[in-house]
């Protein structure tokens, strides 16, 4: 659903929003701006300012991909600059910046970049769990992020794989390490069902700020709910201080909103299978439509199997954007056609250093064999080192393109998707896309269908193929 939201079905929530008491509101960034130019036909930018105009009393917050920024390769030092600089211009204040690896080179420049914006540099820590990942580990890492200039802390739990004590255990030992003064935001999904508990033992822990999402768009996949966390303290030396009659009337208005999207949701509501495969909800559709696609749906369990195994063999890298995509579909590539007899180009430059560094070493028969297929060496530096200078050609084709406004911001759009900007920009002047439906559209749907259904006369023969075998099947309409 969050790829999907139009921005006028946020609106008439956000004076409430701005004014309920939270720390900060996370309304950009991450996959969002990519949904609003492949989906709904929406200038991400100016869905920001939009944000700023509604939010003014809000600090607005927006999840960054370090070197990646919002894309999916790792972009030269200077449009890493320009796309912090050109985001606080447009009204954000908050940065979370992650890296996929954990490595905190590819966080560095992007941090200095807010910090140099005059905004809140938040450094982020993915949560994983694997053999080498240790509390110790996690402890270090905030000390590498807190020298690197971060104002806060961020342990990010993006697969809910963050149980209750080791989440008392690292918020406990930061705060011991490093000081009570630092700020530590937790942020876990609530997919297998334990981490509001979780969420309780990080504030016993020193936590200073949790994640939550309003009880009607809550749970599942999402966030747990702000109300039951409010409801939670109750009794506790702790607090929210959130307004309790204004999360009312943002609950009641995205209950309105919800049923619209209704087709875009995911039917998982918990998944504990979700702490021994660790892979993360929308990792494993994306696995199971890649295998349906090659007839071979009923192969998903190898897939679960193989996963851990290629994630071993590439130095245990946490499972989130990109490096879930990476290792997944990898893990399908081994299933179908044999042990790394196919790799693709990104698990070949995972292997060789191009992504950065993982915790642990590389299986040296792995990466042999993803240097005589990518033809190129091992790297042990910086990978955005490697890069040339890159702004001047990206205006250059930027500009070239129908509807490009000449602004920093279309050059931005078309550097993280070179491949849907240009509809984007030739498309910007027919407004926004709503496609969501309304209880008439749907009604009016389900009247259709029934409608077809009754004007069938006799049996329908469908083609279908299965097993690489075509079947004729009859379905007789009662």
């Amino acid at each position: 659903m969050a790829t999907r939201m139009a921005m006028e079905d946020m609106v008439e929530a956000c004076a409430d929003i701005d004014a309920a008491g939270y720390w900060s509101v996370e309304c950009w960034g991450g996959a969002t701006y990519d949904a609003c130019i492949r989906y709904l036909n929406e200038d991400p930018w100016k869905r920001l300012r939009t944000f700023r105009e509604l939010l003014p009393n809000s600090k607005l917050q927006m999840l960054l991909r370090g070197q990646n920024l919002l894309g999916y390769r790792h972009y030269e030092d200077d449009v890493v600059d320009r796309f912090v600089d050109k985001s606080a211009e447009n009204g954000m204040d908050v940065f979370r910046v992650f890296d996929a690896l954990n490595d905190p080179r590819n966080m560095a420049r992007a941090m200095a970049a807010v910090k140099k914006s005059g905004k809140h540099a938040q450094g982020t820590i993915c949560y994983t769990m694997s053999p080498l990942h240790t509390t110790e580990g996690y402890i270090k890492l905030a000390g590498q992020l807190l020298d690197m200039g971060a104002q806060s802390l961020a342990l990010k739990d993006m697969a809910a794989l963050l149980q209750p004590q080791p989440a008392y255990d690292i918020v406990r030992g930061i705060k011991e390490t490093y000081g009570e003064d630092v700020q530590i935001n937790v942020h876990c999904h609530a997919t297998t069902g334990v981490t509001l508990v979780s969420l309780m033992k990080a504030i016993e822990a020193g936590a200073d700020v949790v994640d939550t999402a309003i009880s009607s768009m809550s749970l599942g996949p999402g966030h747990n709910p702000t109300e039951s966390l409010v409801a939670m303290l109750e009794g506790t030396p702790y607090t929210t201080n959130l307004d309790g009659e204004r999360l009312g009337r943002i609950r009641d208005h995205f209950a309105g909103v919800r049923p619209k999207y209704i087709a875009f949701e995911s039917a998982t509501l918990v998944d504990t299978d979700i702490f021994s495969s660790q892979i993360p909800g929308g990792m494993l559709s994306n696995m199971e439509s890649q295998l349906k696609q090659q007839g071979a749906g009923d192969r998903i369990r190898e897939v679960m199997e193989e996963v851990p195994l290629v994630k071993a063999d590439a130095g245990h890298p946490p499972l989130v954007t990109p490096s879930s995509q990476i290792v997944g579909t990898q893990a399908v590539f081994n299933v179908l056609m044999g042990k790394y007899k196919v790799m693709t180009g990104e698990f070949a430059d995972l292997m060789l250093g191009y992504y950065g560094e993982c915790i642990g070493p590389r299986n040296p028969e792995v990466v042999a064999l993803a240097q005589a297929q990518a033809k190129k060496e091992p790297i042990t530096v910086r990978p955005a080192d490697l890069l040339p200078p890159e702004w001047d050609s990206l205006v250059t084709d930027a500009t070239a393109l129908e509807g490009n406004d000449g602004t920093d911001e279309d050059v931005l759009t078309y550097a993280m998707f070179p491949g849907v900007a240009p509809g984007f920009f030739k498309a910007r002047a027919d407004g926004p896309k709503n496609v969501g439906k309304t209880a008439a559209q749907m009604q009016a749907d389900q009247d259709a269908a029934s409608s077809a259904a009754k004007a069938v006369r006799g049996p329908i023969k469908y083609n279908v193929t299965m097993g690489g075998r075509e079947n004729i099947v009859t379905v007789e309409m009662v």
